[in-house]
This record gives structure tokens, sequence and C-alpha cells, in this order.
């Protein structure tokens, strides 16, 4: 039996590292209940039975040994080397050194002055021989690369560590370790990640992971080292999720295709397909690790030489063995005006589509760049399976603006969230209803950050709905654009910003608090107190609307929580709460 607990407790992999030899692959296991995460090993090629050999989490390896973090330390499996007095973001340990990118010691001031409070995190090195930290990049660095030979490094930087405006204008640079020189690469496209080394003949390249536009996407810009030139050799179809730097040739990106994960060699194309969500890779060029899980099988490791079928080198949630889920379909249908749409149907365990009608709950995706995979739906968020097992159908929905689809498709949200998105959602529930799957008088939805905004827009448009969730959502663009993470961006989605004049605001037409006098759907509103993201003000506003026009809602806010809910007390309680309304309503 499915219970919350069992969903929260479970084993999440990440994080794999493939050993300088290619026989092992480490890789962090989390779990909420226990806090702390673990370290395990397992033999690439399934031979060995996987170990934990520490706790800790993001695994390193290096010719020698095996690093990783915890406690604010980094550590070998011999025990810890050396620490820092603030969080370590990233490091990269090397022949003679380890570096690695970690703010200033000194502490914060008490009064909150907004240029003084945000501290850069520089980019350091440790000296294997003399224990000696020195400081390589003054800038706030938000990443960084080896290159094979341990030459040089590749650092991504911002004018400060303020998202907006500097994650709209990153910088890329190479620091030669052996003099010292550091040379800049000029500005990258927007919110770059992701630097990775690469050798064509005799020429060295940085290729990163970039958005090209505010909406649309990423992109893999590709910049000889000689000319800093940048170019974008993504194809207009791939839509890449990870970079990955290998030992020798081209790097490798792991690509969004539609429902399922591709391995693309970049300049070269696809390499490896994988049916299912994989969503973390290593590689040395000729063997692969992948964190990948499919429709009845929890995400787990699985190790093999690229271009063959992989191997299951982990068992990282035995917990489940004994459940019975709910069939997963996978659904293919045509929008309003032809474009073609993907998604899944989740139905409750034990039943067919024959057993219909069903009470139907639509699951809209965040980002709006997301996309569902015919992954394990299973999670903290009120998921597919967890509905399932409470008796409802469950419709998951790829809409225009998500991955797997291309660049065109991403960006059809541009300054019309709400618009065909929200279209393409009603025709796969209309099919659904036709099909005798979805009973017409007990429709849900819920979703979360922009799933969130999708599940208010969607009350405020049309009263089909008998009950609703927003979880972490945007009922004002406006707002959004103005004290969001990352204005511009909101901007884009919304349209305008409330400083172009008096208006009508095009984010305004966008905005479901603009229709809040036409909502007559139960909402549940979830929010995390300390969301910087999505801001509480932003749940706060549609609950005092709907308060307004005596709508029944329930407000919940889980203190101490971002935008993602972390803590296991305020998991349980969300998954039995939306569980608890939808089964009153529906």
């Amino acid at each position: 039996m499915l219970t919350a607990e069992l969903i929260v407790d479970s084993h999440v992999p990440s994080n794999p590292a493939l050993s300088a030899d290619g026989r092992w692959v480490a890789y962090q296991v989390d779990t909420i209940a226990k806090g702390v995460p673990e370290i395990w090993l397992a033999a690439v090629d399934g031979s060995e039975k996987p170990r934990k050999p520490a706790e800790g989490f993001a695994p390193r390896w290096s010719a020698d040994s095996l690093y990783f973090l915890r406690d604010g330390l980094i550590h070998t499996v011999d025990g810890p080397l050396f620490g820092w007095g603030s969080e370590i973001t990233a490091f990269l340990p090397m022949r003679d050194r380890i570096v690695f990118v970690a703010e200033d010691e000194a502490p914060a001031a008490e009064i909150w002055v907004w240029s003084e409070s945000f501290r850069p995190a520089r980019l350091r090195s440790f000296d294997r021989r003399t224990g000696k930290i020195t400081t390589l990049v003054e800038e706030h660095v938000v990443d960084v690369a080896r290159r094979q030979d341990d030459g040089a490094l590749a650092v991504l930087t911002w004018l400060t560590p303020e998202l907006d405006p500097s994650g709209l204008e990153p910088r890329l640079s190479v620091l030669d370790l052996e003099t010292g020189e550091r040379r800049d690469l000029g500005r990258t496209a927007v919110e770059a990640t992701s630097p990775v080394w690469w050798r064509d003949g005799d020429d060295w390249h940085v290729a990163y992971l970039a958005t090209p536009e505010m909406v649309g996407g990423w992109a893999v810009f590709d910049v000889p080292v000689d000319t800093a030139e940048h170019r974008n050799l993504t194809p207009e179809s791939a839509c890449p999720i990870r970079l990955v730097q290998a030992d020798s040739g081209a790097p490798l990106m792991l690509v969004a295709d539609g429902l399922d994960t591709a391995l693309h060699r970049l300049g070269s194309g696809e390499v490896a397909f994988w049916r299912g969500q994989a969503d973390a890779v290593a590689s040395n060029g000729e063997v692969v690790a992948i964190v990948l899980s499919t429709a009845h099988r929890p995400k787990d490791v699985h190790c093999g030489l690229i271009g063959e079928p992989p191997v299951r080198v982990s068992d990282t949630a035995p917990e489940f063995a004994d459940v019975t889920w709910g069939t997963q379909e996978r659904l293919s249908y045509k929008a309003s005006d032809g474009l073609a749409l993907d998604g899944l149907l989740v139905l409750p365990p034990g039943k067919t589509r024959d057993d219909g009608p069903f009470s139907l709950i639509t699951l809209p995706h965040g980002g709006p760049y997301d996309r569902y995979a015919d992954g394990f739906r299973l999670g903290w968020f009120p998921s597919a399976q967890w509905l399932a097992s409470a008796g409802h159908a469950a419709f998951l929905p790829n809409a225009r603006g998500g991955q797997g689809h291309g660049h065109e498709f991403a960006a059809a949200v541009g300054a019309r969230v709400g618009l065909e998105e929200w279209s393409d959602l009603e025709t796969g529930i209309d099919l659904l209803v036709a099909e005798g799957v979805a009973d017409p008088e007990r429709l849900g939805i819920a979703g979360w950050s922009h799933g969130g905004f999708v599940s208010a827009w969607a009350v405020a448009r049309t009263r089909r709905f008998k009950a609703a969730l927003m979880g972490a959502g945007i009922c004002d663009w406006g707002m959004q654009a103005a004290t969001g993470e990352l204005g511009p961006l909101e901007a884009a989605l919304g349209g305008s910003t409330g400083w172009e004049g008096t208006g009508p605001h095009r984010h305004d037409q966008l905005s479901p608090i603009s229709f809040a006098s036409k909502i007559e759907t139960p909402v549940l509103i979830v929010h995390g107190a300390d969301d910087t993201n999505v801001p509480l003000s932003q749940a706060e506003f549609f609950h005092r609307a709907l308060r307004h026009f005596g709508v029944e809602h329930d407000f919940v806010v889980y203190p101490g929580e971002g935008h993602s809910i972390r803590g296991r007390a305020h998991q349980l309680d969300l998954l039995r709460r939306t569980r608890d309304w939808f089964a009153r309503l529906l």
C-alpha cells in the first residue's frame, strides 16, 4: 500500500560520477527522513553489489581518490581534507590542487543593505602540498570546468551575485593555471551554465548551456578559445537539458526527446536513446552513467558503453517493490490548431479504461520550460501515482512552452502564457472525456510553480473544475516581474512590466487575478513562506481576492520553506491535505 511516509522517506539517486579508469560509478542518495545524503559506489558492469563508503554529497573523482562534501568540508573516503568558513558550492579535484567556489568567510551585515548583502562566491585553490588556500578569481563565480590536462580552467562569472541583472549578462573566461593569466572570452547568452572543455585537433574549445532568448529553452554554445566566437550549435528541433565533458572527443549532451531521452555528441547527432526520463549523466567518452526512471521503475543508476543498452547497477528504492502502481499510458493527440502534442495518463491501480469514467485530475507541469517524460511519476508534490492510489485518474499534459519538441514549441508562450498552452490542456481533457476515461462532473486541476499559475488561470477561465490546487503559483505577472528572482524573464512571459506607463498592460490580460470575480471553483492555495522564486505575496493576493468574492478556499503557508517544500512534516502534510481536498470535492 502506498503511503505518504513511503513517498517522503524513499531513496533517490543523483550526481553520478565515473572513476578515472571507468570501472566505478559514485552517486549521491538522498532521503528526507535521514537528512544527510549518502555516497554510494557501484561497479559499472554491475558485477558487484553497490556499497555505501560514506555519508556526504556531490561525489567527484581524481586519478587517485573519490572526493565529496560533508559538513562544509571536502572529504575523501579516508576522512576530511579541508574546510572553509562558508558553503562550498562547487569543487574540482586536480593533480596538485583542489579548486573550489565559496563566499568569503566574513559574516553578512546584520542590517540588510542591498548592495552589501550579496557576497560574491569566489574561485579559490587549495594546494595539496602546502595546505595553502589562495583566491584565483575575485568576481562572483557561478560555474567552473577543468581542462582535461589540468592546465586551465573555464570560468563563468557574474558582475554581482544577483540573478537580476547579472544572470542575464554572464561572462566566460579561461584561466591558465601555470601562468595565472586570465583571458576574457566575452559575454555569454542568458543564464549560462555547465561549461565543458573539448579539443578539435590542436584547438581547445569551451562549450556551455544557455538560453538564447528570454523564452524558448536552452541551447549549446561552442567557443573556440583562439577566436572567442560564441556559436549556437543546437538544431531547432533539439532540447538539450544537460552537458557533460568527455575525456576525449566532443562533449555529450542529454536531450529531451518527446516523452523520452536521447544522448547526442556535439556536432555529430544522436548516439544513444532511452525510453523514459534520464536527468543526470556522466561519461568519459566511451562509458556513460545515467540516472534513469521508467513508467513503473523509480530512478536508478544505469551504466554501459555509449550506444549499447545500459545495465542497472543500483537498487535505491527497494521499499517500492510490493506496491501496485497505476497503469501509465503514453498519449499523443492534436491541438486545436493541429500541433502535435503528447502527455501521460495514469489510471488507478488495477483499473483499465473500461472501468471509467474516473474523476480526473490534470497536473500542468512547472517551468514553463519543463516536461513530463515517461518516467516514474511519484514525488512530494501530489503526483500522478499518489492521486491514482486514491482512485483518481491523472492527466499529465505537455503543453506548448515545454521541453522535448524544439525551440519554436518552447518559445510559443512568450507574452502568451495561459493562451495556447491552456487550449492544449483543455483539448486533452476534452479528448479523455469523449473517450469515456474522465467524468466531466468530477474534474480537478493541480499544479506547482508555473503549473500553479495554470491552475489559477484555469479556474478563472472555466467553471468545469470542481476542485483546484495552486501551489507556489503566480496570479499576477506584473507583480512577479517586479518581485521574482528573474524579473526580465517573468516580463517576457507575462508580456510587460508595471512601469511601462498607466496601461492597459499586457500582463493584466494574462494574470488570473484580473479574472478573480469569475472564479467559483474551490481552491487549495499552498506556498512556502520564504519562497523568493515566486514570492508569498502571489498567494496572499489570490487568497484576498477569493475571500473578497466569497470563493471557498484554504490558504496554507509552510514556514521556512522556499519554492520547493523540503521539510518532512510539511511534505507529509501536503500529500495528505491534497488527497483529502480532492477526495471531498471530487
